[in-house]
């Protein structure tokens, strides 16, 4: 029994110190040594590129590719299953692929687990479920796909949502590993440096929008947009510098950053050929400039629903404890990231992908090359704003309300 209990316990140990020689390897040693949970993570990300690609061609060139639609009796006319109608078939099977995914993974713990393997290998079952997927939502009836597309406009608010919570949560992270070094006051300098750069930009930033977007007193709603994010940066700094705060000046001005580029990115939405939007005038046609906007935009939306999927630590709340009340460590065999939280995320971000490639609105047609255009698209672009800035104060204000609320319990 020793010998075999023994046997057991090295084995184990030989594949957490395979593991841990993996993860902390290069990026090219982690495809080396090949199916593990790091590199799973890119080959899912890869995937949700090409779904990416694949709308964006039935959209901009659905017309020619998919004439041959016309077959399928449940694609009336053909024209139903091109342009915007395209764009949700493809992602309902995106989303399809990856809410199994997150079926099949949720509340995985442990490495070596059966779960573990499913989402780290299996790789020629998983070539095989995705194109299946992905052209069984082309077989549908054109009713289904717009009750889908209206159920995509709710994941696509949860995964903003989700984004919005990440990128504060990292801020708040910066704040708190910038003031937990040792060398204080070289610190200080850096988070100086740092805030000062970030206000000068915000302040550019709107100064130029005003420049661009609001030319004359006429464009009354985008100087709304602009004075009132100026306002609001303005307010997240007034309530993190209250001495019963006590944030900073980092956490405001990263976050006047990220909403000052969400204005930008909003009032950029704004359907082209508004008198105000002289930006959008100047590239009313297509040519490189605008396509390698697109693709970068693209890049930039895969991305963020890639970083944002390994990003499950930011819902942890409260990490667990033992008897002692002290902190556990996080074992040698626990996964790296939360397999059901990332592909909760990717199946949102497949909704999310759709809206912005037909502009939040299954009724609203797209020129080719574009993305997230539309009035629609503006003011999610907006509320998002504003919802980023109501998260951000309250997580400065909450420990202070919770505080005095648990100081009237006890004293009553």
């Amino acid at each position: 029994m020793e010998t075999g209990t023994s046997t057991s316990n090295s084995g184990s140990s030989s594949r957490n110190d395979s593991y841990e020689a993996i993860k902390n390897g290069s990026w090219f040693n982690q495809f080396r040594n090949g199916c593990n949970p790091w590199m799973a993570r890119y080959a899912y990300g890869l995937i949700f590129l090409i779904a990416n690609l694949l709308a964006w061609a039935a959209r901009d060139y659905g017309q020619r590719a998919l004439t041959e639609v016309t077959k399928f009796k449940n694609c009336k006319g053909g024209e139903n299953c091109l342009g915007t109608e395209g764009v949700l078939r493809v992602s309902l099977g995106c989303f399809l692929f990856y809410f199994v995914m997150f079926l099949s993974t949720l509340g995985t713990s442990k490495t070596h687990s059966s779960r573990d393997k499913w989402h780290s290998g299996w790789w020629s079952a998983k070539l095989i479920m995705w194109p299946a997927l992905t052209i069984i939502p082309f077989l549908l009836p054109s009713t289904i796909i717009r009750l889908y597309g209206e159920i995509a406009h709710f994941g696509a608010g949860v995964f903003l949502l989700i984004q919005l919570i990440s990128v504060i949560s990292f801020i708040t992270w910066l704040n708190e590993c910038y003031q937990s070094k040792k060398d204080a006051e070289r610190c200080h300098v850096h988070v100086m440096l740092l805030a000062t750069t970030s206000y000068t930009v915000c302040i550019v930033g709107l100064i130029l929008m005003y420049i661009w977007y609001a030319p004359d007193s006429s464009c009354l709603l985008n100087i709304f947009f602009i004075t009132w994010t100026l306002f609001l940066l303005q307010l997240m700094t007034s309530i993190a510098l209250h001495p019963k705060v006590n944030a900073g000046y980092l956490t405001p001005a990263l976050m006047g950053l990220y909403i000052v580029f969400i204005c930008w990115c909003a009032i950029r939405s704004e359907p082209v050929g508004e008198s105000c939007n002289r930006k959008s005038a100047e590239s009313n046609r297509t040519d490189w400039l605008t396509i390698i906007s697109f693709v970068v935009a693209l890049l930039a939306m895969v991305i963020a629903t890639f970083s944002t999927g390994i990003d499950s630590q930011c819902f942890q709340f409260k990490k667990d404890a033992n008897s002692q009340g002290e902190e556990v460590e996080e074992r040698e065999d626990d996964v790296p990231y939360g397999y059901g939280f990332f592909h909760f995320v990717f199946a949102t971000g497949a909704m999310y992908f759709a809206m912005l490639l037909i502009g939040w609105n299954t009724h609203h047609p797209m020129k080719k090359w574009t993305i997230d255009v539309g009035w629609t698209s503006t003011w999610v672009r907006i509320v998002n704003e504003w919802l980023a800035v109501c998260v951000y104060i309250w997580m400065l204000v909450a420990p202070i309300i919770l505080k005095s609320r648990r100081q009237r319990t006890t004293e009553t």
